[in-house]
């Protein structure tokens, strides 16, 4: 019977440092990538169909913090002006040149994907992992934690995301999501580089398996802790 217990004692103990690590590493990846104040760049989006043609388009995005950001297309004039604005208590808005009226995205919505992009609304959301997510540590593999997340919101478009997360800098490098149905979707891929103090999502390519399709977005001319306002990330500024 002591046998017995101690075995119970152990595991319990072993799968209540498990959740503790996972959760300390996905806080460790939030630092990571809300580290800034705020921050603004360039971006070049690269649309890629199964047959291999591209359309490329450009834009550009505001953060501040882990809950305001805004991302607005400027090139090609078919594109100028589109733009998602993403808040705080999962406001998200969307604002469409051709209606000159912006219109506020609901829950269910937010699995559709974003102005022809394999990313979804979801995807472009301003929000940190933590808060989004729970966390279960796999294993570790070379360099790379390997977490399964699984959504807080029983509104998600996902049953659970499978990531790798660098060791030495936890930023991600590999991420996989999954439907309703378990069923493997898309993949995303990234890069990451150090500007300053900071390690910049250079390139991120999400892929879409079942068609074959993926975007790349590239981003550059990067600025840090400018001091963006709240004003900044405001329903008049998404119109302007």
């Amino acid at each position: 019977m002591k046998a017995l217990i101690s075995i119970l004692i152990f595991l319990t103990t072993t799968l209540v440092a498990t959740a503790q690590n996972a959760n300390d590493i996905l806080k460790k990846m939030d630092e990571v990538l809300y580290a800034p104040k705020d921050m603004t760049a360039k971006t070049k989006i690269i649309i890629t169909d199964k047959n291999g043609n591209e359309k490329t388009r450009e834009a550009v995005m505001k953060q501040k913090g882990t809950d305001m950001r805004l991302f607005r297309f400027t090139a090609p004039a078919s594109q100028a002006g589109i733009a998602t604005l993403s808040l705080p208590n999962d406001v998200m808005y969307l604002y469409l040149p051709s209606y000159a009226k912006e219109r506020r995205i609901s829950s269910s919505v937010k699995s559709q994907k974003f102005a022809g992009t394999d990313f979804s609304y979801d995807d472009m959301e301003a929000k940190s992992y933590e808060d989004k997510y729970t966390a279960k540590l796999l294993k570790t593999e070379g360099d790379v934690y390997v977490l399964e997340m699984k959504p807080r919101s029983p509104k998600s478009q996902y049953s659970k995301l499978i990531s790798k997360i660098n060791k030495e800098n936890y930023y991600p490098v590999y991420t996989e999501y999954y439907d309703k149905g378990n069923n493997k979707i898309k993949i995303a891929t990234y890069v990451f580089e150090k500007i300053g103090n900071y390690w910049n999502p250079k390139e991120v390519t999400m892929t879409d398996l079942k068609k074959k399709h993926k975007t790349t977005m590239i981003t550059y001319d990067v600025k840090y802790d400018t001091g963006l306002s709240d004003e900044d990330f405001s329903v008049r500024k998404l119109k302007q």
